[in-house]
Parts: C-alpha cells; sequence; structure tokens
C-alpha cells in the first residue's frame, strides 16, 4: 500500500492506496482501492466500507470481498479504520480494538464522543479530490458495529450517500430524521449469535450484554422513508428470504435480507474468527452481488 498525504496528488492509475488525514486530535487512515479499469478518466461509483467492532480496514477487504466485486463490474472501494482506546499503540483485536461511533454510547468511541461522522465527511472530500468519482453513486456498507456506523453515516451524512446496506448490525438512534431519502438494503443471518435477530442476552468475549431486536429496527429506517408499512415477500427460496417495503419518499425502498443457518459473517465472504465466536459461514446469499444491484438500482437523486 502506498502512503499518499498531499492533498493535491491526482490518482490516475489502478492499485491500492491507504492515505492519512488530520481530523481533530487524530490522525485517520483509510485504505482505496482503484479496480483495474480505472484511470482517472471517467467518474466511478464509490463504496465505503465500515469494518466490524475490532477489525480495521485490511480485514473488511479481506472479509468482504468488495475490491474483487470492485474488479469485475468497476467501482471504487474505500476502507475506513475506526479508532483504537490508545491511538498510540498498535491495533490488537483484543488488547487495543478498534471501533466506531455509531450512536451507541459504547465502547472508548462513544464513552470519548469521537468525532467519526467528521472524519468521513473529511474523508470523502478527501477521496474526491483525489479520484474521480461520481458524487451521485456514493454508497456506504458496513459489519458488525461498521453496520450500525452505516445507518449512523446514513443519518448524519444523508446528502453524500445515495444509498446505504447494513450487515448484521444494529440501529441505535431511536429517533432521527432523514434529511433526503436514503434507500437501504439490510442483510443478517438468522443463526447470528452476537446479534441474533430477535435480540437476548448475548455472552462471547467474557462480556454479556442484552441486544436489542433487529427484527424492529429495520422497519424503523422504512417508517423514517415513509415507505409502506405492509412488505411484500420477494423472494423465499433455498434458505434466503427477501422482504421488501415499497412507496418510499423519492421512490426509496428498503430491502431486508436474512439467510438461514448464517452466523455472524458477510454472507458469502472470507471468516477470519473461529466458529465457535461467531457461528457458521453460508454460501446461500452472496451480498456483494445483492448489494451491488441494489446500489445500480439507487443513484442520488
Amino acid at each position: 500500500m502506498r502512503r499518499v498525504t498531499a492533498l493535491q496528488d491526482k490518482i490516475s492509475r489502478p492499485g491500492d492506496y491507504r492515505f492519512t488525514i488530520r481530523v481533530g486530535e487524530f490522525n485517520r487512515t483509510y485504505l482505496m482501492h482503484a479496480p483495474s479499469c480505472y484511470d482517472g478518466s471517467k467518474r466511478m461509483p464509490l463504496v465505503v466500507a465500515f469494518h466490524g467492532g475490532g477489525g480495521r480496514a485490511e480485514a473488511m477487504d479481506t472479509t468482504s470481498g468488495l475490491s474483487v466485486k470492485a474488479e469485475e463490474v468497476g467501482f471504487l472501494v474505500a476502507y475506513p479504520d475506526a479508532t483504537r482506546p490508545e491511538m498510540d499503540k498498535p491495533y490488537s483485536f483484543r488488547a487495543n480494538p478498534q471501533t466506531w461511533n455509531e450512536g451507541s454510547g459504547r465502547f472508548h468511541s462513544g464513552q470519548q464522543n469521537i468525532d467519526d461522522i467528521g472524519f468521513v465527511d473529511c474523508m470523502l472530500d478527501n477521496i474526491e479530490a483525489r479520484f474521480a468519482v461520481d458524487k451521485k453513486r456514493v454508497y456506504a456498507t458496513g459489519f458488525s458495529n461498521g453496520s450500525s456506523m452505516t445507518y449512523y453515516a446514513g443519518i448524519h451524512l444523508a446528502h453524500r450517500f445515495a444509498a446505504i446496506a447494513p450487515v448484521s448490525g444494529h440501529l441505535w438512534v431511536r429517533e432521527f430524521h432523514l434529511s433526503r431519502a436514503v434507500p437501504m438494503i439490510f442483510i443478517i443471518g438468522l443463526a447470528d449469535p452476537l446479534n441474533p435477530p430477535g435480540g437476548g442476552v448475548v455472552e462471547a468475549l467474557g462480556r454479556t450484554d442484552v441486544k436489542p431486536s433487529i427484527l424492529e429496527e429495520v422497519p424503523r429506517w422504512a417508517q423514517a422513508l415513509r415507505c409502506s408499512m405492509t412488505p411484500e415477500v420477494i423472494f423465499d427460496r433455498g434458505g434466503v428470504k427477501a422482504i421488501r417495503y415499497a412507496g418510499g419518499r423519492e421512490d426509496s425502498e428498503v430491502m431486508f435480507y436474512t439467510v438461514e443457518g448464517l452466523g455472524h459473517s458477510w454472507p458469502g465472504g472470507k471468516e477470519l474468527l473461529p466458529e465457535n465466536l461467531v457461528g457458521k459461514q453460508s454460501d446461500k446469499l452472496k451480498a456483494n452481488d445483492i448489494i451491488w444491484e441494489f446500489f445500480k438500482r439507487h443513484p442520488m437523486k
């Protein structure tokens, strides 16, 4: 990965890059993947992918496979890094984990009120100054804690993200208003032991948490879009079910996919954590395929 810090640097070649920007009191980092078809002459869609709690940018790239999808269909991918409790010390999944301030007040990031929205806003400015980005096709996705950050970014940066795709995470904000309609697709495994769809007590990594019901959270986004609150089943086969809340303002919609047997993993991705912690992976659904099809249908209006 290259490290480039000068804002005037224009990127016209494909490849993987690492950037550092100063936001508040911290140096913040993100990775960029520009697919092999990128030469800077044509504006391309951008997908921002938020890693899960305890993760980092490189892991999100590996587990999601979004860079592979970007090569297949042609879009830019940004993988931002969250902050650690001790920023002057190296990352460690257990000893110094990276987490997002996603509106829950949890972890060091919530307790210290880290300005992750400010970071993402600055990062988007930075990317758009370096790369040929189609500003009407900027999207956000994320996993677990990064899924919650995707929701949070969709709320606070609705003017920048055309649509969002949270995967296996919570919408912690109870009351919110969307300044523009942000279509959403959500995916979760029905066998997720860390964020069970129906909520409940979760014991993992020496902690006991009580998680709310994701099944009750997804409709709140549909309500904010003013969709019909009577969803229709559009797919139900092979352990994969999809329902749709349609008729939202500005032709927006919410899609909700569930996958039988899937644990706390990116559907169709590569899992790095042990099965006894996150449950089983599944190939019944490839998240990147359906997320990208959803994003294509929803440019910024």
